[in-house]
């Protein structure tokens, strides 16, 4: 097997990998760092969606994959708050993680981010939407966001990937890792590269080995349940995580103004009855478009973009209910991704919609009632049906009994004609064990980002890849 070394081998090219090279280069340390991303350069990200008007399946999907990972791509959105992102406050501490918040926003301010800030500018508004979220028992984040916009976000990160390129970071584009290469030693174990085939032509290319002083394992939740089955076959301390798993709801952007105007993006959180489980807002699109994803295993996902000038009448967002599993029961993604299929194969492979009223009323929703509606699909190839009868019956009354109180909020959310599609799933669910340096129990091995359970969204998954870098 023919083998290649570096000094430090990035595996993904998301947010998490890009900006931990950023943070080598910015310390000034002249190392040979080398990406392996599954994906394309972020020149040649387009989905052929926008040409034909139906998903072409494309493998990996062009949305998911590529220069600057799937969050960059659906709405290139910056949370400015520790509070939003995930769980890695906890492992690094607050007054940490918002310091390097400010520097990572400063960082994409210098490759042009839009200098405006949302959701900071009308503190009495806010309060009043805050008072309504009180009564009905819910949270209100109010958190800054700086929005990149779909469009928009190509740009800024063609510039970083031009910016690597320059400083002599290798970029081994449609490559995919098969597997890690760690050794065991009477000091314990170390991973001391990967193992890497081209993707660009047929599934017999001959693998090679890369081999690399450090290192980091950044694949997203596209690549969550691949590190998932690392974490198992090498022994890497990991335990599972929460699982998200929601619907997609899509409302004109009459009923939705009073927060798009003053926040942006709501963060509602609530705990509803009778489970008390865990339900949020998350990845709100003022005038975006609902859009699909495809992972592995042909499962297709719906997600929401949103862009800087290309408008729609309709505002979506998800909404997540967290589940926490308990022994003996170890697969979240597992779990979450075999309720997946279930939906794509109640709508024959396309994602699902119905609407909120049909499901209060025990009924699949059919196409010709979608044109009696206000509200106009921005997803024009999603099957009309029942997303009842795959989700699960918690997840399907957390979702359900939140909305409800979101109407309460925001009147007109629980309309009979709200769109929900299915399914909304977050591949993080397997938290892997570090230390605060983010050292894993395998020497000179480091997850970052969502998949390794630690973040959730551009920005958090940007800062751990930049502390990751600035301490190698």
């Amino acid at each position: 097997m023919e083998t290649k070394r570096c000094d430090v081998l990035i595996v993904g090219a998301g947010p998490a990998g890009i900006f931990c090279a950023l943070g080598l280069l910015g310390r000034g340390v002249a190392r040979h760092i080398t990406i392996v991303e599954r994906g394309l350069p972020i020149e040649r990200r387009s989905c052929p969606k926008e040409r034909t008007g139906c998903c072409v399946g494309c493998n990996p999907c062009r949305i998911t994959t590529g220069f600057s990972g799937a969050g960059a791509f659906s709405d290139g959105k910056l949370s400015l708050s520790y509070e939003v992102g995930g769980d890695l406050p906890e492992l690094i501490g607050v007054a940490r993680a918002q310091e390097t918040i400010d520097r990572c926003d400063r960082i994409y301010l210098d490759f042009g981010a839009d200098p405006r800030v949302e959701g900071v500018e009308h503190p009495d508004e806010i309060a009043r939407i805050r008072r309504r979220a009180i009564r009905a028992g819910l949270k209100l984040v109010d958190c800054p966001i700086r929005h990149l916009g779909t469009e928009r976000a190509q740009i800024l990160y063609g510039r970083i990937q031009h910016h690597l390129a320059e400083a002599g970071v290798e970029m081994l584009f449609e490559h995919e890792c098969l597997d890690l290469l760690v050794d065991g030693g009477a000091r314990g174990t170390t991973c001391v590269g990967a193992v890497v085939r081209d993707a660009r032509g047929s599934a017999s290319a001959e693998p090679f080995r890369i081999l690399a002083r450090e290192t980091i394992v950044a694949v997203g939740r596209r690549g969550a349940a691949w590190l998932a089955r690392m974490c198992e076959e090498h022994g890497i301390g990991h335990e599972p995580g929460p699982m998200d798993m929601g619907v997609r709801v899509e409302v004109r952007n009459e009923v939705m103004d009073d927060v798009n105007n003053v926040l942006y993006e709501s963060k509602l959180v609530g705990y509803p009855n009778p489970f008390r489980d865990k339900v949020r807002t998350f990845c709100q699109n003022p005038g975006g478009f609902v859009s699909q994803e495809n992972y592995d295993g042909k499962l297709a996902v719906v997600n929401g973009h949103s862009y800087k000038d290309k408008k729609s009448n309709n505002t979506n967002l998800a909404v997540l209910a967290t589940q926490h599993f308990r022994e003996p029961f170890d697969r979240p993604i597992a779990y979450s991704q075999q309720v997946g299929h279930l939906v794509n194969m109640l709508g024959a492979g396309n994602i699902l919609v119905q609407r909120f009223g049909d499901i209060l009323d025990g009924k699949r929703t059919w196409a010709e009632e979608l044109t009696r509606s206000n509200v106009v699909p921005t997803l024009p190839d999603a099957e009309p049906g029942d997303i009842t009868s795959a989700l699960p019956y918690r997840t399907m009354t957390d979702i359900v009994e939140f909305i409800k109180a979101v109407d309460l909020v925001v009147p007109g959310f629980a309309a009979e004609e709200t769109l929900l599609y299915a399914p909304e799933l977050k591949f993080y669910s397997n938290r892997v064990r570090m230390d605060t340096d983010f050292n894993t129990s395998v020497q000179r091995l480091h997850c970052l980002g969502d998949s390794s359970g630690w973040t959730r969204g551009l920005m958090m998954a940007s800062v751990m890849g930049l502390l990751m870098g600035e301490r190698l």
